[in-house]
């Protein structure tokens, strides 16, 4: 006798064989036991959950006769009566199975209507299954829909599909609808166990959850992948033999991956990379192995009680949890996304595992600040600076170095059309020299430095606009700092946030150890990209500490910078319009110079 496989072996002749879909049987069990029987039904869902299956049990359910033959409608079928036979043998006179992928024409429907008009030859009804019913064309579907609206009394519809989107409203308006869900790996895993014990094929418990993940929510993929795996390990299942006939990634390297971006270590990151490579792994599979990880120690550090639900059995759970355990949740959530996105890009790549490295070292560069061991600030506790000090005496005060005037890394900007005090201003003086009240205040127990997002005051933009328009008025500040930023930006001594900080500002002041920058965007003002602008400007010799306002730049090296090209651009124009060449081409030729193709060599 010919093997059977065993997606067809094992599919269910009962509503009370199939598997996680107690939604769609329920309805089918409780219409068929009340005999409240509608024409048309239509079952939609992805491949291999069940939908021809459940069509047959329910053509089954119509035509019963019992087994002694004085059956009726039930919602529990013999399977030994004839009708019940015929149906599952694909032989029932009365069952009509059409595949519309490869029938989706007119001629084709109005073949089957045709038939609709004669009566059953042997069964209760006629049941009508149309399969992938989405792929019809336009015109099948208008032939059809009469019929299906008002069908004879013993003819029924059932239409199965995976995309509903594509079937039109008027069909889906004429049919029951039951969408079959995919099945989670439990299910799959679960069912996949009582096969196997019924054909007495060993396995270990791990292999099957390898298949059960594979399957992607579809049995009919699961039992496939199984005959495939028996085959390859010569009648029994293996964890190891299973993983290397799927290509997948042990879990063992993932968690040691994970570790190690946790802890910062690129050389293990590396090392395991290539021994992906050496091991013949999928890189998709790898990145997608991390992102389940981390998908699961996400759903722990948001809800820690969901780790008393995981099953005991399952050698990842345990890992899993000491890493979600180990790891900040605001990491996890960026090494998932990244991950996420890191898939897309290995097709863009010549080698793979190449594009593998790349992803994972990105990990290790957009590593949070407080994940490589500095300490991160929260709303729940203080810094250990946050203490405010006594009020110096006012003598002492204008004794005091500006520098001690220029806000700390967290603090708050200066609000927009205000400068920050610095040491040549009068203001400094007069609090010098104001007397004191007579009793201070008592000074904060503590102070949260955070940083302060100010909302631009109405008219700001127009007043951004209207100075970006006029022309810049040159001033020695204005040449000093365009001077000193372009020998930065050339050396590339500066770059990124540092450098777009040093372009987009403008020098409002400068005393000896502190200079007074204006910029437009809050986004600028950040604490690293001051640090490393002082760094490269004590390089170049000037040792200052750099102090920053928010409000309106009137003139900066980028805005220098743009009026230089676009004056470039201008000439450039002119001289290409002005040439006498030219102009007999446009005169004779009725030629036209394309904008935006003209440029300054």
């Amino acid at each position: 006798m010919a093997y059977l496989v065993l997606a067809r072996k094992h599919r269910p002749k009962t509503f009370s064989e199939m598997v996680g879909q107690e939604h769609v049987v329920q309805a089918l069990e409780n219409a068929l036991s009340s005999q409240r029987l509608h024409h048309a039904y239509l079952f939609t869902g992805t491949r291999g959950v069940g939908k021809t299956t459940v069509s047959r049990i329910l053509a089954k359910s119509l035509n019963c006769q019992g087994p002694d033959g004085q059956g009726g409608i039930t919602a529990t079928p013999c399977g030994v009566c004839q009708a019940c036979k015929d149906i599952d043998a694909g032989r029932f006179v009365d069952y009509t199975e059409l595949d519309a992928a490869s029938n989706r024409g007119v001629d084709e429907v109005q073949a089957l209507l045709e038939q609709a008009v004669y009566k059953p030859v042997q069964g209760r009804f006629k049941v009508f299954m149309i399969d992938e019913v989405h792929m019809l064309t336009g015109h099948a579907f208008n032939a059809m829909l009469k019929t299906l609206e008002e069908p004879p009394e013993y003819l029924k519809f059932v239409l199965a599909t995976t995309d509903p989107q594509k079937v039109p409203v008027t069909v889906l308006s004429r049919c029951l609808q039951f969408n079959l869900r995919p099945m989670a790996p439990e299910t799959v895993l679960e069912h996949l166990t009582r096969v196997l014990q019924t054909e007495t094929v060993p396995a270990e418990p791990h292999a099957l959850r390898l298949i059960a993940r594979a399957a992607r929510g579809s049995m009919r993929d699961a039992l496939s992948l199984t005959d495939q795996a028996i085959a390859f390990g010569n009648g029994e299942l293996l964890e190891s033999g299973v993983r290397q006939m799927l290509g997948s990634v042990d879990r063992g390297h993932v968690f040691r991956l994970i570790e190690a971006l946790a802890e910062g270590d690129g050389k293990t990151v590396v090392d395991t990379a290539e021994a992906l490579r050496r091991d013949g792994m999928s890189a998709a599979s790898t990145l997608e192995e991390m992102t389940a990880v981390l998908q699961a120690m996400a759903v722990l550090q948001a809800v820690p009680s969901r780790a008393e639900t995981y099953d005991a059995t399952d050698p990842d759970a345990a890992e899993t949890a000491r890493l979600a355990a180990s790891m900040p949740a605001d990491e996890t959530q960026l090494l998932y996304s990244l991950c996420l996105h890191g898939r897309g890009e290995l097709g863009l790549a010549p080698d793979e595992y190449a594009a593998l490295t790349m992803v994972l070292l990105r990990l290790l560069a957009f590593k949070p600040s407080g994940a490589a061991g500095v300490e991160k600030k929260t709303l729940n506790e203080a810094p250990r600076a946050a203490v405010s000090a006594p009020r110096a005496p006012a003598a002492e005060a204008a004794r005091a170095p500006a520098a001690a005037l220029a806000p700390s890394a967290g603090s708050v900007a200066a609000p927009p059309g205000q400068r920050l005090p610095v040491r040549d201003e009068p203001s400094l003086a007069a609090a010098a020299t104001a007397p004191r009240p007579a009793a201070d205040p008592a000074p904060a127990a503590k102070v949260m430095a955070m940083q302060v997002r100010v909302q631009p005051p109405p008219g700001a933009r127009e007043a951004v606009r209207e100075a970006e328009s006029t022309p810049i008025v040159p001033s020695e500040e204005g040449d000093f700092w365009h001077a000193t930023v372009t020998q930065l930006v050339v050396a590339e001594a500066i770059t990124a946030l540092a450098r777009e900080l040093a372009l987009q500002s403008q020098l409002v002041a400068r005393d000896v150890d502190q200079w007074l920058l204006r910029v437009e965007r809050e986004s600028l003002n950040q604490a690293s990209s001051r640090e490393k602008l002082q760094a490269a400007l004590a390089a170049l010799g000037h040792g200052v500490k750099i102090a920053i306002e928010i409000g309106t730049v009137v003139d900066s090296p980028a805005r220098r910078n743009k009026q230089a090209a676009d004056e470039r651009q201008r000439v450039a124009e002119e001289a290409i319009r002005n040439d006498p060449e030219i102009q007999s081409m446009m005169r004779d030729w009725d030629a036209r110079i394309v904008p935006g193709t003209l440029k300054p060599a």
